[in-house]
């Protein structure tokens, strides 16, 4: 029996960490930012209320009570060996003390005298010290006894932490902002703490385990360890004089469970998303709550007898022993059609009374002793159901059968049991998104089953719709795509806050002439390109028009998508076969990667030379060829990036080569089509550089091509229309940061090129795309 102790860390302490620092992140920059804040209230006022006298006696005690309670907390965890919990409340409180130092050194440093009065109300204290560091420390120490259960001693503590906090503050010591800020370092400080040190578990108390169940009324004469179930728990075997008893202990949640679970929270909707559960408590509770549903409604799942706890950071679950195995260890022969009826049997029986599993695998559907079929792992159910988490269900359960008996078998199986019309209802379901993590994982092995299953239900029911349900509140990729904007935001924030905006209505009418040309050359160029890779041959004007309808598509389409799609229509209609067309606008993609690096690493070694005799490799240049040669050595090396690249690349890429073969022996074509889009590079940089350049900035140009290089292929990999909003922070952001310009200038400067270069062509686009339907040219 495994009895060996280990360390628990608890997600919710690293959620309200990372939330917590976010926040006080947040508030610093916003007080950091503050021209001129206005106070709160006057100090004077506040000491009037009461006599200093009075305030000085109160603190004073409650310090007192704090310090007393405190040890008598050290020393019970001492005489109890856990010497982890000492080290961990010692380390909170020595935590919120000194980064509450830091932050006061900083606001010295950074403010100086000018500390921001919503901060400074120091009635005694220096001014540079507006965070109370013995507060902090007090409340971080508070904080971190959470774990234990002291209440005798932990409750008086935090009453006297809250009279030191009152009479701080009513003194006028500090303002309100300041303890806020204060409690909130001493939370997170703690928080972080004790996910970074744990809690210690002690090791199973076969004793402590045995006192619980004998509490309950059993009396078991053997306790043995029985290996863990499908999620990980421990189980143990408990007999008595009369039964056998099933003891399953839980311990605190892994973290990557609950971030999983959020995630899902995050990217799927309500009705597919899985249950939180941040504690303990709610997973116990959450479990004995759908195993008490799935007995009332008669399933044949082993009846739970008794819940119980082990500590702050074990429970335990006492379920009567069934003997099962599950799907995964029966034989073909034993996975007979009857078989299969009595695990739809108890699906119908538990949707029947509104419970769903939303955890149905392999690992999940059992067959007992007895021959009945049985679900087990019912923590990540839900009761009062509604038809997607129920629909969900059934394609969970069709997967798991087609992954054992073949999806023949497991749609006629469908049928049989739920009814024709049923099953065409499960088809818009079947997605992997869908499907639970276990059931995921093992269907990846088998790539076509979804394809094949969903076949099966066209076979057998034609009119089964075959539109997908949108079980995806978003993908994963706009997630990602609006934290890393949201960063880049908080950046630009901080970067932008010394921007005279009246400029923005002021640029140099030459420089901004000179940028609206370029902008002009910006769509001929593209137009000029597809002239030279076309199989067949295009006039130029109607081949502009079409480069003015793609700035008009591009407004609804991700960047590169609809312009790719209407060449490609344009050239279909112009006479050139479907290959031919898509293989001549995959050229053009070639040929852009092709103009792409080699600039982006001649823009990075021009950009930092510090004189022309300079030869030697600059930092931005080791930078742009380290992080090019990491990111092509990933895709070579990693299976799934390599898939992935591949999958990406090869529509654009079919035909390719023969087509290139072709154009060698035409060199006026392959130039003219190289030209055309070197060509839009170069305008893109140079207008980007002239609407710099008119708000009396003089940076230098190998310096803002890299920025435009580097800026805009990151900002396009955003899935909004036109890469809107990631273009814009990638440019502004690199401009700041590598380019030297100041944030007066690239912050207009980033907004006149993007005007120019995609929203003013909207309009003559949209004329463009209606004229070229009419002419059905696209």
């Amino acid at each position: 029996m495994d009895a060996t102790g280990g360390i628990a860390r608890r997600p919710v302490d690293l959620m309200v960490a990372v939330i917590g620092g976010a926040l006080l992140v947040m508030v610093l920059l916003a007080i950091a930012l503050a021209a001129e804040p206005s106070a709160v209230g006057d100090p004077a006022e506040l000491r009037s209320l009461l006599p200093p006298s009075l305030f000085g006696l109160a603190a004073g005690l409650a310090n007192l009570a704090v310090l007393l309670l405190g040890g008598v907390i050290v020393a019970e965890r001492l005489i109890r060996r856990d010497i982890r919990h000492v080290v961990r409340v010692l380390t909170a409180a020595g935590a919120g003390y000194g980064t509450t130092v830091a932050l006061n050194l900083g606001f010295a440093a950074l403010l100086g005298a000018e500390t921001p009065t919503i901060l400074n109300a120091s009635a005694g204290g220096p001014a540079s010290n507006p965070l109370h560091a013995y507060l902090a420390a007090a409340f971080a120490y508070l904080h971190a006894t959470r774990p234990v259960h002291l209440p005798r001693v932990t409750g008086p503590m935090a009453v006297s932490v809250a009279v030191t906090a009152a009479s701080v503050l009513l003194s006028g010591y500090t303002t309100a902002l300041a303890l806020l800020l204060t409690l909130l370092v001493g939370a997170v400080c703690a928080s972080l703490t004790n996910y970074a040190i744990g809690v210690s578990i002690p090791r199973l108390a076969v004793g402590r385990l045995l006192y619980e169940l004998e509490r309950l009324g059993w009396e078991p004469s053997r306790l043995a360890f029985a290996g863990t179930d499908s999620e990980g728990n421990r189980c143990f075997m408990a007999e008595t004089a009369t039964r056998r008893l099933q003891v399953t202990v839980l311990d605190s949640d892994p973290t990557s469970g609950v971030v999983r679970r959020l995630f899902s929270r995050i990217v799927l909707r309500n009705a597919a998303a899985p249950p939180l559960l941040w504690s303990l408590r709610d997973r116990v509770e959450h479990t004995a709550l759908l195993e008490y549903a799935a007995a009332a409604a008669g399933a044949a799942t082993p009846r739970l007898l008794a819940v119980g706890e082990l500590g702050p950071s074990a429970a335990f679950l006492v379920r009567e022993h069934v003997a099962v195995r599950p799907l995964t260890e029966l034989g073909d022969s034993e996975l007979t059609d009857e078989f299969v009826d009595k695990v739809w049997a108890q699906l119908r029986l538990l949707h029947r009374h509104r419970v769903a599993h939303r955890g149905i695998s392999p690992g999940t559907v059992v067959q007992r002793a007895d021959g009945h079929a049985a679900f087990t792992a019912l923590s990540t159910g839900s009761i009062a159901a509604g038809p997607w988490a129920l629909s969900l269900d059934q394609a969970a359960l069709l997967v798991t059968l087609a992954l054992h008996v073949g999806p023949y078998r497991a749609v006629e199986s469908a049928v049989r049991n739920l009814g024709a019309d049923a099953v065409a209802a499960i088809l818009p379901f079947l997605q992997s998104v869908g499907l639970p993590p276990p059931l995921r994982q093992a269907v990846r092995g088998h790539r076509d089953l979804l394809r094949e299953v969903r076949q099966e239900i066209v076979r057998v029911v034609p009119h089964a719709p075959a539109q997908p349900v949108q079980l995806e509140r978003m993908p994963p990729r706009t997630v990602v795509t609006v934290a890393v904007a949201t960063v880049v935001g908080l950046a630009l924030v901080y970067q932008l806050t010394g921007v005279a905006w009246n400029t923005l209505s002021d640029p140099d009418p030459g420089w901004t002439s000179a940028a609206a040309v370029l902008s002009l050359l910006c769509v001929l160029a593209p137009a000029v390109a597809l002239l030279g890779f076309s199989p067949v041959r295009l006039r130029l004007w109607r081949t502009v028009l079409v480069q003015y309808a793609s700035c008009f598509v591009r407004i609804a389409t991700p960047a590169g998508v609809g312009s790719l799609a209407l060449n490609t229509r344009y050239l279909i209609r112009a006479g050139a076969s479907t290959a031919q067309a898509v293989s001549a606008v995959g050229v053009s993609q070639v040929a852009g990667l092709v103009t792409l690096v080699p600039l982006l690493v001649v823009c990075a070694y021009l950009s930092n030379m510090d004189y022309p005799g300079d030869f030697s490799p600059s930092f931005t240049l080791l930078l742009v060829v380290g992080v090019l040669s990491v990111l092509a050595a990933a895709v070579l090396a990693v299976p799934r990036l390599r898939r992935a690249a591949v999958g990406r690349l090869r529509p654009h890429l079919h035909g390719v080569l023969p087509h290139l073969l072709d154009l060698v022996q035409h060199p006026s074509r392959l130039v003219l089509g190289m030209g055309g889009t070197v060509l839009l590079t170069v305008s893109l940089v140079l207008c980007l550089y002239t609407s710099i350049l008119a708000f009396d900035a003089t940076p230098s140009l190998a310096a803002v091509g890299m920025v435009y290089l580097a800026g805009n292929a990151l900002g396009s990999a955003a899935p909004s229309p036109g890469g809107l909003g990631a273009v814009e922070a990638a440019l502004i952001g690199g401009l700041t940061a590598i380019a030297g310009v100041p944030a007066a200038a690239a912050l207009p400067g980033v907004l006149l090129f993007r005007l120019l270069t995609f929203w003013l062509p909207v309009l003559p686009g949209w004329l463009a795309f209606t004229r070229l339907q009419r002419r059905r040219a696209i």
